[in-house]
């Protein structure tokens, strides 16, 4: 694809999450993208699954789109999913988000609509990718790959397949890592262009020798994290938050109840644990069996626990891309333990400023010695705050997404 239009582009923007209110790294992801690019002077639609209504009063979106189109999140069990991944031959994600109000939405905007760029986020979205080429016209199509997600299962089954009673849960994600490396191949060798969120993901991408792979990182706009004044740390407290009905979070939150948790209150024992994010799982909801452990469920933002955290955790055995929680908690000036997976992909000078640890004790200890020590931990604070500005602020990283349209070809 090498055609090039003039600087200010009309962009069709498909998302599975409403971008806002931002209720997963997906949705914080897709926000910050899309008001870059309305501060760069481009024309947006988007289309989205929402769970609610809108108020096009008060939400964002409607001012920095020309159009908002949203439909009902398909609703498909999980008996039925399983049937058809048995039956089809399909990954799972090649038919999850298929809607059948989605996809007449989709067709009148492309038939009515004139659009230089249209781009879809995640994989569960490449199932419009054929409805896109027939109706596309002379647009660039582009794929925001948010995981490498067939090695992500590779990863995720390598976890699971170690415990006997996660097994069935290893047999679908060996499964589901072969189809979906088919499945992401063809989306990778079909679209003009492949965003990805780490360099160690674009290296995955790449493998498939489909169109280029540019790397355009998660961000977040600093300035919204900036704590309060009178905000005041509770010394005790460790936050996680995430979407929680997401493997690798809930296994990341029984990993650390279950392993970490008892070691640190051993010695730390005031050491409280909140879990704060949307849709828990059975399996997360029964943590807060234990007095130490609150899980939150849906909050409306998850700053005033940032703010409030002595520490911000990211024990991840299994991920890909770059995680919004550690960037969300450094501009919250929270001071961050991470496992190796978690901090994955992330800027070197990223590293420098958080504690990175790997095993029980190792995190156990890593943990200990930044609730003892709270110089230290406003120290790492401050500095990750510096950081994640340099790095991952939107305005470092829109020129980035500019830049691979114009390699692409477009604006």
């Amino acid at each position: 694809m090498k055609r090039r239009w003039a600087s200010l582009m009309n962009i069709l923007l498909l998302t599975h999450d409403i971008p806002f209110p931002s209720e997963s790294g997906d949705a914080l992801r897709n926000y910050g993208l899309l008001r870059g690019l309305c501060a760069a002077g481009h024309k947006l639609t988007l289309l989205s699954f929402t769970q609610s209504e809108l108020d096009p009063a008060t939400n964002p979106l409607f001012r920095h789109c020309h159009e908002v189109h949203t439909v009902p999140l398909p609703r498909h069990s999980p008996f039925k999913r399983a049937l058809k991944l048995i039956g089809s031959g399909e990954a799972d994600a090649a038919f999850r988000s298929m809607s059948a109000e989605f996809e007449s939405r989709l067709k009148r905007l492309l038939r009515d609509g004139a659009f230089d760029v249209i781009q879809f986020s995640g994989i569960t979205l490449g199932c419009y990718l054929p409805l896109i080429l027939a109706h596309k016209k002379e647009a660039g199509v582009i794929y925001d790959a948010l995981n490498a997600e067939a090695e992500l299962q590779r990863v995720i089954f390598d976890v699971d397949r170690r415990q006997a009673r996660r097994w069935p849960m290893a047999f679908y994600s060996g499964l589901q890592a072969r189809r979906l490396k088919r499945f992401e191949r063809w989306i990778c060798r079909t679209v003009d262009g492949v965003l990805s969120v780490s360099a160690a993901d674009q290296r995955l991408l790449d493998r498939y020798g489909g169109a280029a792979t540019f790397v355009v990182p998660n961000g977040v706009f600093v300035d919204d994290y900036l704590p309060a004044a009178a905000s005041a740390r509770e010394s005790n407290q460790l936050v996680f938050i995430g979407k929680m009905d997401y493997r690798p979070n809930v296994d990341a939150m029984e990993w650390f109840s279950a392993r970490v948790l008892p070691q640190v209150r051993r010695r730390y024992p005031a050491a409280e644990l909140v879990i704060v994010g949307r849709n828990p799982h059975r399996r997360v909801q029964a943590l807060a069996k234990a007095a130490h452990i609150r899980v939150t469920g849906r909050v409306d933002s998850p700053l005033p626990y940032l703010h409030r955290a002595a520490l911000a955790l990211v024990p991840l055995r299994m991920g890909s891309g770059t995680r919004l929680k550690i960037l969300e908690a450094m501009a919250a000036g929270c001071a961050v333990v991470s496992s190796s997976v978690g901090a994955a992909g992330l800027h070197d000078d990223i590293w420098q400023t958080i504690e990175i640890a790997d095993g029980e004790v190792d995190f156990a200890q890593a943990v200990l010695s930044l609730l003892e020590d709270e110089n230290r931990r406003q120290a790492l604070g401050q500095q990750a705050r510096r950081q994640v500005r340099a790095h991952y602020d939107w305005g470092a990283i829109m020129p980035k997404l500019l830049g691979a349209y114009r390699e692409i070809g477009l604006g």
